[in-house]
């Protein structure tokens, strides 16, 4: 049997088992340490990383993972065509990280309503657009439905641009596009969205991507660019690079070459500034566990000071230095655990209500985001668990060596 163990189980239950005997109030406030210390840990992680999932997906929603564009596009939402293929479909489709491909089209225009007007981008797709983004973030109507054998003037717009003019679903408005000569042509509305992007909401319009075509006098396998998701954000980079690669070798019937730019490239502020969020957590995380092991050490020399008289009797009756630190080990590994296990109970409480309730709420001008997220995910957990428990024991192995100090003649007659 492990007597040092059997000690520390002793020490930690009292002599009943309702009589705790390791419970002055130093030790609460070492256990609290650990406990505070670990669940705002893991708050911080849930947060951060429901943070950076939301403002990362609205992002990928409105443009993917990849943009394939011709090489001379600018920076505007005029883009130069280029022809979508069979063989170019045939090589994206064949490319085992790529999830979904869409082609789409963008050109700006003005609306006019009878009040107001407002400069706007029209988005057209295709009948192979994912509305999975927009299905979750529509407020009214429904995504366009159209069929395969004639185009829509539908139309789903913002709920920034539905108030700045005063539309709501079933309404029409009418669309001037300023071109020689310019051109104008009526929507229906279909549905509003609303992201909480508003750099976006207030600029993009969605609409079916033959009648921009035809305002463009494009043929109808010309395109403004290629969406593509991927399967694994992960591997983004490596995915983009080596689509990159193969389409700037790939010249379509117009003798463009083909540019590819991953999602990063194309908003690079936003990516860089998800990315500083990675600091806060470390940092967050350095400073707790300072907290909580230190706070976990004065709690242990507490411990070893009550049980001085205990410790000159080990000592008189041959028991090695190494053996009574065991025991002290083994007894903050108890304390450890039982705070870390309100910590757990603690945080994932906040983190439920919090996800069930939105307790607390943002600016979406500010943040992207009207409530706070969480990510509840069970590896980040499980490590801050496990580094939680090794970084404390680790740092009571200095005080343990106190024991040392103590010798059985003095201790045997302390009080």
């Amino acid at each position: 049997m492990n007597a040092e163990l059997f000690i520390a189980r002793r020490i930690y239950k009292g002599e009943k088992a309702n009589k705790k005997k390791v419970a002055s109030p130093a030790i609460k406030i070492a256990i609290a340490g650990i406990a505070l210390g670990l669940a705002v840990m893991i708050v911080a992680v849930c947060i951060i990383v429901g943070f950076k999932n939301e403002v990362r997906g609205k992002v990928i929603g409105f443009g993917s993972h990849i943009q394939i564009t011709a090489f001379e596009t600018n920076n505007s939402y005029e883009h130069s065509p280029i022809a979508l293929s069979d063989t170019l479909r045939q090589i994206l489709s064949s490319n085992k990280d790529i999830k979904h491909f869409q082609e789409f089209i963008t050109k700006p225009g003005i609306i006019k309503t009878d009040e107001d007007f407002m400069g706007v981008v029209l988005k057209g797709v295709s009948e192979s657009y994912d509305w999975d983004f927009f299905k979750t973030n529509m407020l009214e109507g429904d995504v366009i439905l159209r069929n395969d054998t004639s185009a829509t003037n539908s139309a789903i717009i913002s709920k920034s641009i539905a108030n700045k003019l005063h539309l709501s679903v079933g309404d029409r408005f009418t669309c001037y596009f300023v071109q020689d000569p310019v051109r104008a042509r009526r929507f229906d509305i279909v549905g509003i969205y609303e992201t909480n992007f508003e750099d976006w909401d207030k600029l993009f319009i969605i609409t079916d991507k033959e009648i921009l075509g035809n305002l463009n006098d494009w043929d109808e396998d010309l395109v403004s660019g290629i969406e593509v998701l991927v399967n694994d954000y992960n591997n983004l980079d490596i995915t983009t690079q080596n689509l990159f690669f193969q389409m700037s070798s790939y010249n379509d019937r117009l003798g463009n070459a083909l540019y590819t730019r991953s999602i990063k490239d194309i908003n690079p502020m936003i990516f860089n500034w998800l990315s500083l969020l990675d600091m806060n957590v470390w940092v967050i995380i350095t400073l707790m566990l300072i907290v909580s092991g230190f706070t976990m050490i004065s709690g242990l020399l507490i411990i070893i000071l009550e049980r001085t008289n205990m410790i000159g009797m080990l000592k008189s009756m041959g028991a090695s230095d190494f053996s009574i630190r065991k025991v002290f080990l083994y007894l903050s590994a108890f304390l450890i655990g039982r705070g870390m296990l309100w910590g757990n109970i603690i945080a994932l409480l906040f983190c439920v209500l919090q996800d069930r309730f939105k307790i607390l709420k943002l600016d979406p001008s500010t943040y992207y985001l009207s409530a706070v997220p969480v990510d509840l995910n069970p590896l980040y957990i499980i490590l801050l668990n496990v580094g939680t428990l090794f970084v404390s024991l680790l740092m009571m192995i200095g005080p343990s060596y106190l024991v040392a100090k103590i010798t059985p003649s003095k201790s045997i007659r302390f009080e």
